[in-house]
């Protein structure tokens, strides 16, 4: 079968329209097998660390995604 991940380059909403975007990260969590966000992370797209990150998460070779 196939893994499926996603990866964001998102922030901590500390809004007030926070609920959105916490209700939308948990629907995500429902349909991926992973979900990675950068704020969580530590690491931003495009740097390399992030792709490495969800390579070693989904115990992935570049040439399988």
């Amino acid at each position: 079968g196939f893994k499926t991940c996603v990866l964001t380059n998102n922030w901590v909403d500390d809004s007030g329209g926070r609920l959105f975007t916490a209700t939308l990260m948990s629907l995500l969590h429902r349909h991926f097998d992973l979900v990675l966000e950068s704020c969580r992370l530590g690491v931003l797209k495009p740097q390399p660390e992030i792709y490495t990150y969800a390579l070693d998460a989904l115990q992935a070779k570049p040439q399988e995604v």
